[in-house]
């Protein structure tokens, strides 16, 4: 084997030039080692050269020998450095894992097996001098030289052997089941039966006739009227629904929204808003699926301002009937489920007008504002009705098994009976009456009765995060990639950037669990103690109607922050199982598509974070979007007045792990980041008010500082239900990791905004800096507890992916 020409003709040393002058050998891993790096410099290599070729401990011929091997002009063939690691490799011994060298004792031990001896002390010096230069101190080079083209198994999704998990994931996932154990043990064999299982590639007719014939199986199975009451097949819980619904999500998520349309959204506005005979009626048949129907709220003009919907509901006083309108294009019902194909009545939302008595010309007609009406669609046989066009939306981004469709109502006539009249009502005589004399006041009612619907989405996208959680987590606990030179692959979950995506994400997932949970049940008992009651009883227990308007506004926040984290969440998932995350089989395409629209559906969560903020300010005293320039000036003279608790500096200079691993100070840190923008942000608005601006203009001009408000309140009460939930786990070693757990997402909070805690003097730098640490800290003491807690979701296999398995994809 020979090198290339020198200039001048003379030949480059060849390698076995290294085998006759043995000294030489001693310096076969430097050289080989500053070639192969090919990160190095000619004047690099020079400066090396210099080192080597002046060495006390070698002869003149080896010195010139070193300096033409190191010469900058002529590097080595591959097929020279390819010798000089075969050469490195046969001769030297391979020294013990807990032996292993630097390269410097390398090239002695090189010396010493190919008979050179031990090395000269000038010659350990200049290799301890060239191994610096080369920057490779230590033993990781050594081990990588000799690991060095020997083969290494291929990527893998073996599983290894699982340590015994802290604590038993049966117990948690008992613990998060809660109350409703049964109906989730009801749904997931329900999800775990073959002919359940998810479906591929299936015609957007074929893929809604599927879900149709589940949905008709779930009411078969007394699963769709369960918030209904006994009469009606029920078992009048509506947290029993919302459990049902929250669970379908580990399945398919067209399933859930076809679920939720006929049985939360339909049945349920006929059971909130009705009255008994429309139960008698209705209710029935909309529980076991006899009557398919839909919810026409959104029209395509006014989208999230339902208060000013355009469809017409006018009383016809000579025939009795309704008489129900779409005065022009924009105001044509859109995105409503069921009504595309299989719907037969909706339940429609239209501004109810009624003559006065002495006729239109003497008195006109007077509105009432938004009221619910139910207004058959198709006949038996699936025909529109007369005045009744009916369009299919098409093709969408997901939930393609949802026949989502477009509703024109031309001079459609009802029965008046069909008004849905709990809370307003027309008499025989045509007369308009309702307990709730406030017409504002009437219509956020009628809303508020149907906030189970945002807090199903919430519970639902949580789901959908657990699934994508369970299938990552298991992907990155059996998917091995890289490890240590010589040693075998790692997998991929055991890398701290990996464990600080996914991590994070778990902790959010069981955040917003809880806090869901919460709003749940909270939802349930009071609809339990009768819901809105008939507005009289509102008014006259000052408590309830504070617990309802909080409940609203606690489900705006949860189903806004809970959807968003949901979306971040499958992305995130998605990328930590790089291309196989990709694939159509292992879900995360279905379910990012599927979850996107949760962010706007059931109400925009931008708009409902600004209606849990107008909330916030009056402090429930008013409902939402009813506050008045005249009684909202009051109250922010209040908060305005209200003092924010003082900054310890103390507080803002601790750093070390006790404190910041203390519920109490993430506690302390997310209610002083709540209440200081709540005040500052009624500051800046009793300014505006105060100069004479418009209230809508001012909110305008502070809608940022409105949406951070609600948010830092959402995660405040969300912190709160999750210590709630560590508190009331009755096994100890369960509540110990959900602690843990509990505190890496509330450090994690407070991290991603440690911006705003320093500008506002609550953290110092060097507090930030510990606290990211801390983080860094919890998610690696979290890491061998992943596997378990995403099994404690209890999804059923078939439902989560083949990368999540046991086998092979």
């Amino acid at each position: 084997m020979t090198s290339p020409s020198a200039p001048g003709g003379s030949a480059a040393p060849t390698l076995a030039a290294a085998t006759e002058d043995r000294p030489l050998l001693a310096f076969l891993p430097m050289v080989y080692v500053a070639w192969a790096d090919g990160e190095l410099s000619g004047d690099e290599i020079a400066t090396i050269a210099r080192r080597c070729s002046g060495s006390e401990g070698l002869d003149e011929r080896s010195r010139e020998r070193l300096r033409r091997w190191l010469d900058p002009d002529h590097p080595p063939a591959a097929r020279e450095l390819a010798a000089m690691l075969r050469l490195i490799q046969r001769t030297a011994p391979e020294l013990p894992g807990e032996r292993r060298s630097s390269l410097a004792e390398l090239g002695a031990a090189l010396a010493r097996a190919g008979g050179a001896g031990e090395p000269a002390p000038p010659v350990r010096q200049a290799l301890a001098e060239i191994e610096a230069a080369l920057g490779v101190v230590g033993t990781e080079a050594s081990r990588e030289l000799l690991a060095a083209g020997r083969p290494r198994p291929e990527p893998t999704l073996a599983p290894r052997p699982a340590p015994e998990p802290a604590f038993d994931p049966a117990a948690l996932q008992r613990h998060l089941d809660g109350e409703h154990g049964d109906v989730r043990r009801r749904v997931r064999d329900f999800l775990a039966e073959p002919a359940h299982g998810p479906r591929h590639g299936l015609a957007t007719e074929e893929y809604r006739e599927q879900v149709l014939a589940w949905t008709r199986e779930l009411a078969e199975r007394g699963l769709g009227a369960l918030a209904f009451p006994p009469e009606a097949g029920g078992t009048g819980d509506v947290g029993a629904f919302i459990a049902a619904f929250e669970t379908l999500a580990f399945g398919d998520l067209s399933l859930v929204v076809k679920y939720g349309v006929q049985f939360g959204l339909f049945g349920g506005s006929v059971a909130q808003l009705g009255t008994e005979r429309h139960h008698r009626e209705y209710l029935g048949p909309i529980g076991r699926l006899e009557l398919p129907g839909g919810f026409a709220m959104t029209e395509i003009g006014h989208g999230s301002n339902v208060r000013d919907l355009e469809t017409v509901a006018r009383y016809d006083r000579d025939t009795g009937e309704l008489v129900i309108h779409t005065p022009h294009p924009g105001a044509r019902k859109d995105w409503i489920g069921n009504a595309a194909r299989h719907g037969r009545m909706v339940t429609v939302f239209a501004q109810l007008e009624v003559p006065a008595r002495d006729g239109e010309a003497a008195g006109g007609a007077e509105s009432h504002g938004v009221h619910a009406i139910l207004v058959p669609i198709r006949d038996e046989r699936g025909r529109p009705l007369p005045g009744v066009t009916l369009e299919d939306c098409g093709l969408k981004a997901g939930l393609n098994g949802v026949d989502n469709g477009r509703i024109t109502f031309d001079q459609v006539r009802v029965p008046r009976e069909n008004l849905l009249d709990r809370f307003g009502r027309i008499s025989s005589a045509g007369e308009y009456t309702s307990p709730i004399p406030s017409p504002g006041r009437r219509f956020f009612t009628m809303l508020g009765t149907l906030v189970g619907g945002r807090i199903s989405v919430a519970a639902a996208a949580v789901s959908a995060a657990k699934v994508g959680l369970a299938v990552a987590v298991r992907y990155g606990e059996r998917r091995r990639q890289f490890g240590p030179s010589g040693g075998a692959e790692i997998p991929i979950l055991d890398y701290p950037a990996h464990q600080r995506r996914l991590l994070p994400r778990l902790a959010a997932a069981y955040a917003w669990h809880f806090a869901a949970r919460e709003v749940a049940r909270r939802f349930g008992a009071r609809m339990a103690a009768g819901g809105a009651g008939d507005g009289g009883a509102r008014d006259r227990d000052a408590a309830a109607n504070e617990e309802s308007q909080a409940v609203e506004a606690l489900a705006a926040g949860v189903k806004a922050l809970a959807t968003w984290q949901t979306v971040e969440t499958l992305q995130t998932c998605r990328e930590c199982c790089g291309g196989q995350g990709y694939l159509a089989a292992n879900r995360f395409a279905r379910l990012k598509d599927d979850t996107d629209v949760f962010t706007t559906f059931e109400g925009d969560n931008t708009v409902l974070l600004q209606l849990v903020a107008r909330a916030l300010l009056g402090r429930y005293k008013q409902q939402f979007g009813e506050l008045r320039p005249f009684t909202l000036v009051n109250h922010l003279l209040h908060r305005a007045r209200t003092g924010i608790a003082e900054k310890n500096p103390l507080v803002a200079r601790r750093t070390d792990r006790q404190h910041l691993r203390d519920p109490a100070f993430h506690g302390a840190a997310l209610a002083y980041r709540e209440e200081r923008l709540l005040t500052t942000v009624a500051r800046r608005l009793k300014h505006r008010l105060d100069a004479g601006m418009d209230s809508f203009d001012a909110f305008n001009e502070c809608q940022d500082h409105l949406l951070a408000t609600a948010r830092a309140w959402t995660e405040r009460v969300a912190h709160d239900a999750f210590r709630a939930g560590v508190d009331g786990c009755d096994d100890p070693a369960s509540a110990a990791t959900l602690g843990a757990l509990c505190r890496l997402w509330a450090l994690w909070r407070l991290e991603v905004d440690t911006g705003w805690f320093q500008e506002n003097g609550y953290f110092e730098a060097p507090k930030a800096g510990a606290l990211r640490a801390e983080v860094l800290a919890l998610c690696a003491e979290l890491r061998s507890a992943a596997l378990p807690l995403v099994d404690a979701f209890g999804v059923p296999a078939q439902w989560l992916a083949p990368i999540a398995l046991d086998s092979e994809p």
